[in-house]
């Protein structure tokens, strides 16, 4: 008897032989049943394009094990279950009977949280597009998105600590390198599983890759290609607690190491709280008082602003009230923020520059969503200031400002998986970069990261999807997604889980038209370039480094040199420094002639306001290369048409401040 009801159990709930097998590859040979349909027909396109360019979408930010993240019980159901779907797509305990328990969706989403907790087989109220509590990114809807076209997927591993600590259910450690390293390996497990169905290891069409030309080898073949990435809010422990940093250089050398032998390729170093790295961009409402409350219970401090120094500003805080403010000390409340003040004091701190630097170094690309603008400033300063390609900005969360600069670096941007309405208005409002830059473009789901999803337009919309449609590349045929009891319809059900994307691309092209669509099916090889150029990147040569140089005048002091050569001695700790007068010069003697095509400046505290580069083969007859008159300090790079030099002079016109001209270090890089 317990050998037949074995033999029951596994015919239930393993694999079982597809009716569609044999000579389609992209049928699995065995899947578990009962389960989900895909309800997509055709075989996946495979190949590049003539001009040898892969095709296809890319998903920039999604956060596939984020059940595993805030302690394991904050969003419910899972990817997989090796028991079936009955097991992966069930609520969490604390739901039954109503929902009445579901805590986080009425603190952050309003409500009171309650829904019928069933899952399988009637899905009567989740997965839904307005549901941050419920499994979206179960594994036979990701395989619908790749039916539907998509070729690369981002899985950024993600947790936060605080989030976890407070929430009172939970069913493991709240330690955020745990969780990473968890939803990492739960990452190659899903692979595994998924390769059964198609008969052993390397067969199935999920893949984690960890260069782009293993991605471009499985995009080319028709599969998924999978990147891993990073979002959490203290990456190695580096948390602050009243300002002071509770990690070292050592604690991030030895993380961006880790992370890279997991096959992490891709990261943020803040996300929601301000860490010991970086000062993050603010969410707006009641969400982000929610959030100023975690991090003062995290760190002590409350979210700092001040007001901007350029076009670019943090999402508006506001004063919304939120429940989580009961939380607080008694005597302790939310600051009152003023609305003229909307940027964040904190920027790319000491130990920030170092975590971007070795992120360069390892050939990592750097996500600068959720930085705020004073950080990602920063930040880009140092990337131009080597031409590093590594910038991703993946779901919208970048000041729009600085679109521009990710693109002239060689970066990438995704927007944020809006409603098709507001999805095709703003990428009408990119398009001219896009074309200026020739790039694809990308979307980022962040399903399973607590955020809303794409709502239904109506059954009544004029532009409405009508099912079935074909693909993006005209070669599979699509029709409702049904799982179980329910069958989902992107005009009334919105995006409700990952599945949804093919539907979502669809309801792009009714609204917008083709053109949009195209953009996106270049994303991959968008992505990939980027990826490409990030690993190839070399740094190149200081030719000013060690080289004799002279200056107009140098600051006095008894106890320390501040002489002309200060500025290429190769420390950042030692500077050059002017009298107190506007009108200045440093120079550079090259030794020899070079093709120069920029100049770098780090600026003391003492900077130039306005100034030029100045370039000279023989010492006395000089050429400006580049000016500014709007300097703000910091790092600048001066980019140029390569100029054949020998000498290159900082031409001081006007002082940023009431000292003279200083600077710890100047570069001179050749074309």
């Amino acid at each position: 008897m317990l050998s037949l009801l074995l033999l029951v159990l596994t015919m239930a709930l393993g694999p079982t032989p597809s009716s569609a097998a044999g000579g389609d590859w992209w049928i699995p040979a065995a899947r578990p049943a009962p389960d989900v349909r895909i309800d997509v027909t055709g075989e996946p396109f495979t190949g590049t394009n003539p001009a040898g360019e892969v095709r296809g979408l890319v998903d920039a930010h999604n956060h596939l094990f984020g059940n595993e993240a805030f302690g394991g019980r904050l969003i419910c159901g899972k990817v997989f279950s090796e028991a079936g779907v009955a097991d992966a797509l069930k609520d969490c305990p604390e739901h039954y009977p109503d929902g009445t328990l579901a805590l986080f969706d009425y603190i952050t989403h309003g409500g009171d949280g309650k829904h019928d907790p069933v899952g399988w087989p009637t899905f009567e109220d989740w997965p839904a597009y307005d549901s941050m509590t419920h499994q979206a990114d179960y594994y036979a809807w990701v395989e619908r998105a790749w039916r539907g076209g998509q070729r690369v997927l981002v899985n950024d591993l993600v947790t936060n600590g605080m989030i976890c600590s407070v929430y009172p259910f939970k069913d493991r450690s709240c330690d955020e390198m745990t969780s990473i390293r968890l939803q990492a390996r739960m990452t190659y497990d899903l692979q595994a599983y998924i390769d059964t169905m198609y008969g052993g290891t390397g067969k199935g069409w999920f893949r984690v890759v960890t260069d782009s030309a293993q991605a471009r080898q499985v995009v080319e073949e028709g599969k998924l290609a999978v990147v891993l990435g990073v979002e959490t809010s203290e990456p190695f422990g580096c948390k602050q607690v009243l300002d002071i940093p509770q990690c070292s250089k050592e604690d991030i050398d030895e993380g961006l190491d880790e992370l890279y032998a997991l096959g992490v390729r891709s990261m943020f170093l803040c996300h929601k709280f301000d860490n010991a790295l970086c000062g993050v961009r603010f969410d707006s409402g009641g969400l982000g008082t929610a959030i100023d409350v975690g991090q003062f219970l995290s760190t002590g401090t409350f979210w700092q602003t001040e007001k901007c120094t350029g076009p670019q500003h943090d999402n508006p805080i506001g004063n919304a009230s939120s429940a989580a403010e009961a939380d607080l000390p008694a005597g302790v409340t939310v600051p009152s923020y003023d609305s003229d003040a909307q940027c964040n004091k904190r920027g790319l701190t000491e130990l920030g520059e170092y975590a971007v630097r070795g992120m360069m170094q390892r050939k990592m690309m750097l996500e600068i969503d959720h930085m705020g603008v004073k950080a990602v400033g920063q930040a880009l300063d140092i990337l131009e200031s080597a031409s590093y390609p590594g910038v991703i900005s993946s779901h919208s969360w970048m000041d729009l400002n600085w679109t521009e600069r990710v693109y002239s670096l060689g970066g990438f941007v995704a927007q944020y998986m809006h409603g098709s309405e507001g999805f095709v208005a703003e990428a009408a409002r990119t398009k001219a970069l896009r074309d200026k830059y020739d790039v694809g473009y990308g979307y980022g789901t962040d399903f399973n990261g607590i955020g809303d999803h794409p709502a239904p337009r109506g059954a009544d919309a004029a532009n409405k999807v009508t099912y079935p449609f074909r693909s993006v590349d005209g070669g599979s045929v699509i029709d409702r997604q049904t799982s179980g009891e329910r069958t989902f319809d992107i005009n009334t059900d919105g995006a409700a889980h990952v599945g949804m994307i093919p539907d979502w691309i669809e309801d792009i092209r009714q609204v917008g038209g083709q053109d949009v669509v195209n953009d996106l099916f270049r994303g991959a090889e968008s992505y990939l370039d980027t990826w490409g150029a990030t690993e190839q990147h070399q740094a190149s040569a200081d030719l000013a480094k060690g080289r004799p140089a002279t200056a107009r005048s140098s600051e006095s002091n008894p106890f320390t040199s501040y002489q002309p050569g200060r500025a290429v001695d190769g420390d950042d700790s030692t500077r050059w420094a002017s009298d107190w007068s506007d009108d200045q010069w440093w120079q550079v003697d090259l030794c020899s002639t070079h093709l120069v095509s920029r100049v770098t400046l780090d600026w003391e505290r003492a900077y130039g306001r306005s100034y030029r580069v100045e370039l000279s083969t023989d010492g006395t007859n000089w050429q400006t290369a580049w000016s500014t008159t709007t300097g703000d300090g910091g790092l600048d790079t001066a980019r140029f048409t390569g100029t054949p030099a020998r000498y290159v002079r900082i031409h001081g016109l006007h002082r940023g401040t009431d000292w003279g001209y200083s600077l710890y270090e100047v570069q001179v890089h050749s074309a």
